[in-house]
Parts: structure tokens; sequence; C-alpha cells
């Protein structure tokens, strides 16, 4: 399988997302898959939407290749913190200006719909949060609709969710159980 690791935690290092998505790559190599990898904070790109959409910017040559990495792959893993119940600030300004009409998705000309460009491939969001899930959830709803049906289910992925919680203080065994689940999920292509 074709698989793309999409580090969302402008961070890159010494970060929990960024052990993570090592694991999950590490895995899904030695199992066989095909993967390619980004770090956001790596990309050199304006994550501002300076004139909306009336006026589509030009893309950089960092958002043009990662858009060539997730057509190319048959599953996209994105691995984020969760910062005041979202994504943080960098990665949301990547779907701003990437996520666009001819690559994600295509609206109708007679108003009725949409086609969505990514059809037939899944996707696995990974996001840490210090709260446990479940409290987030009681306090806030639901703080992955916007990435799970919003962004990359409107395009026509097929997503999976995975939630850690209390994601600053795992002890070496919690962290060591994830990274064990973490990699299940990788060598399955999941």
């Amino acid at each position: 399988m074709k698989i793309f690791v999409f580090q969302g935690n402008p961070d890159n290092e010494d970060t929990l997302c960024a052990d993570f998505a090592s694991v999950y790559g590490r895995e899904a190599v030695a199992a066989g898959h095909d993967v390619k990898r980004a770090n956001i904070g790596d990309l050199q790109f304006d994550p501002i939407l300076h004139k909306g959409y009336k006026v589509i910017q030009e893309l950089e040559p960092d958002l043009k290749a990662v858009q060539e990495d997730m057509k190319w792959a048959e599953h996209i893993v994105v691995i984020y913190p969760n910062w005041w119940c979202t994504m943080p600030a960098l990665l949301k300004g990547f779907f701003d200006r990437a996520w666009l009409p001819g690559f994600a998705f295509h609206f109708r000309k007679n108003g009725l719909g949409w086609d969505r460009m990514l059809s037939g491939r899944t996707a696995r969001v990974i996001v840490l949060s210090k709260s446990r899930p479940w409290e987030i959830r009681l306090l806030f709803g639901d703080y992955t609709n916007e990435i799970a049906r919003g962004i990359l289910g409107f395009s026509g992925l097929k997503v999976r969710i995975t939630k850690i919680g209390n994601s600053e203080a795992l002890s070496p065994e919690k962290k060591a159980s994830w990274e064990r689940k973490i990699g299940a999920l990788a060598r399955r292509g999941k």
C-alpha cells in the first residue's frame, strides 16, 4: 500500500506527534508498505488566505509537493495535537491553501453537490490532547468533525480517528502501549 504520513505539529522535534509519526512510518515500511512523509513545520508556505477563495493564491512548491504525495497515496495519516479544540493554525493554514477545487473536490456546474476528488482512499487521523477525549467531548463537543468530515471526508476519504488523551503525562508504559497500537495500525495500512 502507498501511505503518506503528514505530521501536523509545527514543532518537528521532541514531540509525541513526531515520535508517533516515526513509529507509524517505520512499522509501515517494515510491513512492506511504500511510505512518504512530510512535517508541517518543514514546509515553506504562506498559511494565510489573503483574499479568501475569491482569488486563488499561487501554490508554493512545498504545497504542490504535498498535494502530489496525497494524490499518490492510497492511505493518508495525519497526526497532530489538539489545540483549543482544533488543529494547530499552521496545519489549518495548509488545508485552507491546498484543499482546492480540482485537487480535493470539484463543485458541479449545476450547483447540485460536488465531486470528491480523493475518493477511493482512506485516512487515519491521530489526535493528541492534554485532556482526556471524553472530557473534551463532554465540555466542547466533537473536536474531530472539522478534519474528519469537513475536510478529509468532504473530499471523499474514508476517515478513521484515533484519539490519544492525557498525552503530556503519558507514563513510559502507556507511551509504549500507544506505540504498539500505532505500529499495528501501520503494519495493516489502517
